[in-house]
């Protein structure tokens, strides 16, 4: 039976995963509509570069956290 503490660390680690998942379709949004404007395509440029890192270390971080 998990304790408290196991079931919070779990909590956690899901809502980082979905976060994790919310970020990826952020992405595949923003680039579905860079194929469509040029204009967009500029704008969205440093977001999706930006969600990719935060994507990359959430990875790692649940990863990290998975082993411990």
């Amino acid at each position: 039976m998990p304790t408290p503490t196991e079931k919070n660390h779990n909590k956690h680690l899901d809502l980082l995963h979905d976060y994790k998942i919310y970020l990826i379709k952020q992405v595949q949004e923003l680039e579905k509509m860079d194929k469509n404007s040029e204009f967009l395509k500029k704008w969205n440029e440093i977001t999706i570069k930006d969600r990719k890192k935060e994507i990359q270390v959430i990875d790692k971080i649940l990863k990290n956290m998975i082993r411990f």
